[in-house]
């Protein structure tokens, strides 16, 4: 394929007015019963004591916050504890609520607990709901038109037949594969198309696997969506005011960006030896969402090993993935996969397994006038005026001069180095001499003699 198309607006990933169009529908009412939650009376044990080991004396309403788990579930727990000889009452709180510490057997008990599994956090959902909650709002079921999609990339520059490649490409679910040489905007556009994705979701704080809770929510991958007036760490307990099961944390659908730094490890659940924890893959973490396999082949791995990782889940929408004890478990794969290069495709897989992605979609470097348009806009990002001369310039009197494509990362790095060179030497505006200073500065005098130690003078015509 070879549309034209550029890039450049706001670098972030989310757009207002987009990601909250929709609400969770049906959002699941909160257990009153430990029946009710789908865990055993003995794992709610473990998980109370296992917090109050590590919080210290807690009355009923901070034990119900800690565990996400309704009053009554806690209060029908604690007298367990109590009548096991595990816990104790040490008083009373505020509003004469109970408080509730260890036993020394409480505590020997909740030290076994902690080596068989060191989570202690708001009370995991079994497997088998959190199945049934991503499939309730999967992505297929969102659907995308294309006036969100032109709506979402309105402050881009973007040609609308790139738009009509990316907007089917994520309505449909299937994996996309997205090539070119650097500088064309590949990864920016590829972390923005979060923005097409509509709606709310719901992410367990963790899940319960084989026995063993899996963190499933990340703070650094998943944003929270509170009220107005609410901090994000309120949502929970909002939740749970509203009889809302708080074990479940309302967000927007979440993307996971892995560059270079990805192993194979990470695609795995991670265990940490220390705490006995484990810990979701990224692509556990971007399930309802999207994940972004950035400067694919840069890897530490062959691409190869990476793409028949992606297979089975591809071709299936489920995922099998093993705890550290060897507990294996399936979950639904229900992810936007995108795959962004600057290499060549058929060089990092066969034909057979490019047939699996649904769409490839190639990104070239910009026409004269969406490369004006880029630099117009840069200049308003950056308070610098606007000259269309000095585009021209730019254009014609360097790029085509030198033999160096036009790409969308060009007008922003170039200005930046020229408003650099204007808050040193002083300035209002660059000209054709600063502007040449900054092409110099940007492209290097890199030449085949400075390599080999003598005397050359050939300039660099290599953009990244």
């Amino acid at each position: 394929m070879n549309t034209k198309n550029n890039t450049l607006g706001v670098d972030d990933l989310t757009q207002p007015g987009l990601a909250n169009e929709a609400h969770v529908e049906s959002l699941p009412l909160r257990p009153t019963s430990a029946e009710e939650t789908g865990l055993s009376s003995l794992y709610l044990a473990d998980l109370l004591s296992k917090i109050l080991l590590e919080q210290g004396v807690l009355d009923l309403h901070q034990l119900s916050r800690r565990s996400a788990l309704a009053g009554s579930v806690v209060e029908a727990i604690c007298h367990l504890l109590r009548r096991e000889g595990r816990a104790e009452v040490r008083g009373q709180g505020e509003n004469g609520v109970l408080r509730y510490g260890l036993t020394e057997l409480g505590r020997a008990a909740a030290m076994e607990a902690l080596a068989r599994d060191g989570y202690a956090g708001p009370a995991p959902v079994p497997l088998e709901a959190y199945t049934a909650r991503v499939r309730a709002q999967a992505l297929s079921d969102a659907g995308i038109s294309r006036e969100r999609v032109i709506s979402a990339f309105a402050d881009t520059v973007i040609e609308p037949a790139l738009l009509d490649q990316l907007g089917p490409g994520l309505h449909s679910g299937r994996a996309m594969f997205i090539h070119g040489e650097p500088g064309t905007g590949k990864s920016y556009i590829a972390r923005r198309l979060v923005r097409l994705l509509p709606g709310e979701v719901l992410i367990p704080h963790a899940i319960l696997a084989g026995g063993k809770a899996v963190r499933c929510f990340d703070p650094a991958v998943h944003s929270p969506l509170a009220p107005p007036d609410e901090p994000p760490n309120a949502v929970s307990s909002l939740l749970l005011a509203q009889g809302h099961d708080p074990r479940f944390v309302r967000c927007r659908r979440p993307c996971v960006v892995a560059g270079g730094e990805l192993t194979m490890e990470r695609l795995e659940i991670q265990y940490d030896g220390a705490t006995h924890i484990h810990q979701a893959p990224i692509q556990l973490l971007a399930n309802n969402g999207m994940l972004v396999i950035d400067d694919l082949g840069r890897q530490r791995m062959p691409p190869m090993e990476l793409f028949n990782r992606w297979i089975v889940p591809l071709e299936e929408r489920r995922d099998f993935l093993a705890l550290a004890n060897g507990y294996h478990f399936s979950v639904p794969f229900d992810v936007a996969l995108v795959f962004s290069t600057n290499l060549d495709p058929l060089s990092l897989a066969d034909a057979a397994f490019l047939r699996r992605i649904g769409y490839k979609i190639r990104f070239a470097p910009l026409e004269p006038d969406a490369y004006r348009q880029v630099w117009a806009l840069q200049c308003r990002e950056s308070g610098i005026p606007f000259d269309p001369t000095l585009v021209d310039f730019v254009i014609y009197e360097l790029h085509a001069r030198l033999g160096v494509p036009l790409l969308a990362c060009h007008p922003r790095d170039l200005l930046g180095l020229a408003a650099d060179h204007l808050r040193y030497w002083g300035g209002e505006a660059p000209d054709r001499e600063v502007l040449a200073w900054a092409w110099q500065t940007y492209f290097g005098d890199f030449s085949d003699s400075d390599r080999q130690g003598g005397d050359g003078n050939t300039s660099g015509r290599n953009a990244s």
